[in-house]
């Protein structure tokens, strides 16, 4: 398995976290490989460019995903393909979304839209270009001068709560909304407010959403998961138990344990 990042254009790194690549060739004994996505306070725009998923539907058919936009959420996927893959993706903070797109993220959480969906003709011309370039460094700059030329024309831009949110995902601290509120000059209402219509969540559930991928991001440190709960802000173990389970759909012993769903990457 083989994952790698491109860093973003100096024109798109204020709203564009990194480029990401996920290539794998199955072997003899393999048949089918399973991904599951979990809760995350960020966007990702992904390209199947090589064998398309199908999203696993509890009550229903599988769903066919080739490329599209799978927006802040606070659940958890799984996907399917069985053939080799290769996935080309771009992943942005949340306010990038009414910059790029003109929608307000609020609108958007917990959707997963295909780009023609979305975008109308001009996702379905950017996906042909995406699925048919030469390398991933080729699908990175033609990504990268779409994104660009979209920014130009934004419509909706509000730079000091931008400036907000990405305090709350980069700073590591544990703030409280009128901490917060009080930090960037508003009132605690108004700063729910915009913050939601940015973040696509209200501040408190994207400090949990924020402290469960600061958990995750502990997965290859072999710590007790009590050290994890506590060095990532968590209550107690319950409290941590309940939100791996429900942004994840695992137990943590479960999945620290280097075996669940879509977390092979991590390993390799």
């Amino acid at each position: 398995m083989n994952y790698f990042t491109i860093p973003p254009t100096i024109a798109l790194k204020p709203y564009v976290r990194y480029f990401w690549v996920l290539e794998h060739e199955f072997g003899i004994n393999e048949d089918s490989y399973i991904y599951r996505s979990v809760a995350d306070g960020c966007v990702e725009i992904v390209f199947h460019y090589q064998s398309a998923f199908d999203e696993l539907v509890a009550d229903g058919p599988a769903h066919n995903w080739q490329s599209g936009i799978h927006f802040q959420s606070s659940q958890y996927r799984r996907f399917e393909t069985k053939q080799g893959f290769g996935i080309f993706g771009a992943y942005i903070y949340p306010f990038a979304v009414p910059y790029f797109f003109n929608v307000p993220s609020e609108r958007t959480s917990n959707e997963m839209l295909s780009l023609d969906t979305f975008l109308g003709n001009g996702g379905t011309e950017l996906e042909e270009k995406i699925m048919t370039a030469p390398d991933n460094y080729k699908r990175a700059e033609l990504l990268a001068a779409f994104l660009e030329h979209r920014l130009l024309h934004a419509r909706i831009k509000d730079n000091a709560i931008a400036t907000s949110i990405k305090h709350v995902i980069h700073a590591g601290e544990l703030n409280t909304v009128e901490q917060l509120a009080y930090k960037f000059n508003l009132s605690t209402r108004q700063f729910d407010r915009k913050f939601k219509e940015y973040a696509g969540f209200s501040p408190k559930m994207y400090m949990r959403l924020l402290r469960l991928s600061n958990a995750l991001k502990q997965q290859c440190n072999n710590k007790p998961l009590s050290q994890i709960a506590y060095e990532c802000g968590y209550y107690d173990q319950s409290h941590f138990i309940h939100d791996v389970k429900a942004f994840t759909g695992y137990h943590p012993g479960f999945y620290f344990s280097g075996k669940a769903e879509g977390t092979e990457y991590l390993y390799v």
